[in-house]
């Protein structure tokens, strides 16, 4: 029986996401998609991301070599600890996405759907004389959020005394580990349980039993979009660089060794800015929902592409978008099927304009424009 499957069979009130979209067949809802991002936030809720791909890496090479082909700092990551990573392509565009966890010798890499094989077989063409093994692992991705997920059931039922730290991973009993992820919503938690798929449905059920409500994916995009946190392939496009969508820091180390597109990272973080910008938009609930990768227009001109688009519970019909770096807030702007949907900027997602790459700014004291 597949994930899905036993997923329908444990809530037969489960709607399934859209085809054609990044979360096809997944749960979308169970019939509350508004109640249930509410509880998110106020309650405790398991959202089944079993479509996730994850990967396993062996060997004692692992580290080492995952570290000279990826943009983060993993070459002495300790145990328990997780991150995000990066592979670039030569021009330092964003080609995966993936958070990494090293737990019991081993590093699992959990990424999109439609990632898993493709990254699985770039891992294997890199491998050459290292000891590492790079496979597919059978383990099903399991997100808990909400503000109740350190109450004393919750903790019984994971098999744990208290919550591990952020970025964190703590192993579980009878396989697989249990992550804890910064939160999407201010004062609640995020944990991300990565338990062997046969085993799934019986975890969601002894959660269930412990007052974790079931939500769909629905639930978990709506916060991770207004958090401003990207996706890979749906709010990033063949063009995208880390320095656009907030991944420098957080999947991509300035100080570490050479990687492929290591150039283009440095030189847009030291002597320019990048040509976009991921922002929050909030569209017109009165018409039909645009979708990911329609344009954005301004004066009738493309200034950018749609992301994720969703609505949230208290803000409405909201979108993640890559627009031209510099709009002001206040422009207006249109997109959807012949750019019928009004949309505007929300001011408090806008990147800060007043960073300046250390290479920029000796440039600009040199020439007397800053002091």
């Amino acid at each position: 029986m597949s994930d899905t499957a036993r997923a329908r069979s444990a809530h037969p009130t489960a709607v399934p996401a859209p085809d054609g979209g990044p979360d096809a067949g997944a749960p979308w809802h169970y019939g509350d998609p508004l109640g249930e991002q509410r509880a998110a936030a106020t309650d405790a809720v398991l959202v089944d991301r079993s479509h996730r791909a994850v990967l396993v890496l062996t060997g004692g090479d692992r580290q080492s070599w995952l570290h000279s082909i990826s943009t983060q700092h993993v070459s002495d990551l300790p145990e328990g600890a997780s991150t995000q990573n990066l592979s670039l392509d030569g021009q330092g565009r964003v080609e995966d996405h993936w958070i990494q966890t090293e737990l019991g010798g081993s590093t699992y890499l959990d990424t999109e759907p439609w990632r898993g094989e493709p990254l699985l077989g770039y891992l294997r063409r890199m491998v050459f004389w290292s000891d590492v093994t790079p496979d597919s692992a059978d383990l099903a991705v399991l997100s808990l959020l909400g503000p109740r997920l350190a109450d004393a059931a919750v903790l019984d039922a994971l098999g744990l005394d208290a919550l591990p730290a952020e970025m964190i991973a703590a192993p579980l009993a009878g396989g697989g580990f249990v992550r804890r992820m910064p939160s999407a919503v201010a004062g609640s938690v995020e944990l991300d349980v990565l338990v062997p798929r046969g085993d799934a449905a019986d975890w969601q059920q002894r959660l269930a039993r412990a007052g974790v409500r079931a939500a769909g994916v629905w639930a978990y995009e709506a916060h991770r979009v207004a958090a401003l946190r990207p996706r890979l392939g749906v709010d990033t496009d063949e063009r995208t660089i880390p320095h656009e969508v907030g991944w420098i820091g957080g999947a991509v180390h300035l100080n570490k060794g050479c990687y492929r597109g290591q150039e283009t990272v440095a030189r847009v973080h030291n002597l320019g800015k990048p040509p976009r910008m991921l922002v929050l938009l909030h569209l017109d609930g009165s018409v039909d929902r645009p979708a990911t990768a329609d344009a954005v227009l301004a004066g009738g001109r493309a200034v950018g592409r749609l992301g994720t688009v969703v609505e949230h519970v208290d803000l409405g019909p909201v979108a993640l978008a890559l627009l031209k770096r510099g709009l002001p807030p206040e422009i207006e702007l249109a997109t959807g099927p012949e750019a019928g949907v009004a949309a505007s900027i929300d001011a408090d997602s806008l990147p800060s304009a007043d960073q300046i790459g250390a290479g920029r700014l000796a440039v600009e004291r040199l020439r007397g424009g800053a002091r």
